[in-house]
């Protein structure tokens, strides 16, 4: 699926590729591959047999460090989200999106098991409206507007081991003008 005539591009999920899938949702289109982050991982630890940026399996399971690598290669930037202020700091104009790391449900085929594992999934606005770009959903799924963005934003974020990376231009980081200045805290 492209952007083409209003479409919302969704990578839907394979494997363990959560991360790749969540790059690609925020960009909207298809950039990288799982050779793609492979690659990245090897050059973020290129003297470890069991490089501890992905699965032991193959099978994917990146951590961040191969995030923040796949946007930078974009000239693009993650920055950490520290929880402990409001989401009403956030400049939205100067996001372009949201990469989100939740707590997820195991599953195997139709039988969900009592576990729980960390999962990447992507928001967006795409055409004026915010998407929950979730690999594991069947289709974006519209949040809506600002508003709705934010309490989506704070529901997504209040277990305790739900984290988020804001991603901008590099200049964007660099200045800081994706927060509102002196907001306070939450």
């Amino acid at each position: 699926m492209s952007m083409s005539g209003g479409e919302v591009f969704h990578e839907k999920q394979r494997l363990e590729l959560c991360a790749i899938h969540a790059l690609n949702n925020v960009l909207q289109e298809r950039v990288f591959t799982k050779e793609t982050a492979d690659d990245i991982c090897k050059r973020l630890a290129p003297q470890c047999v069991m490089n501890p940026h992905r699965s032991m399996l193959g099978t994917g399971n990146y951590d961040v460090n191969v995030i923040m690598a796949a946007l930078q290669s974009r000239e693009l930037a993650a920055v950490w989200w520290d929880k402990r202020r409001s989401v009403q700091n956030l400049c939205l104009d100067k996001i372009q999106g949201y990469i989100l790391n939740v707590p997820s449900r195991v599953s195997l085929g139709f039988v969900s098991l009592p576990l729980r594992r960390r999962h990447w999934l992507a928001v967006r606005e795409v055409n004026g409206q915010y998407y929950n770009l979730d690999s594991k959903l069947k289709g974006p799924a519209c949040i809506g507007g600002e508003t709705e963005l934010r309490s989506f934003l704070i529901e997504q974020l209040s277990p305790d081991v739900a984290e988020m990376l804001l991603v901008v231009q590099k200049e964007v980081e660099d200045d800081g003008t994706w927060l509102k200045p002196d907001g306070p805290r939450k």
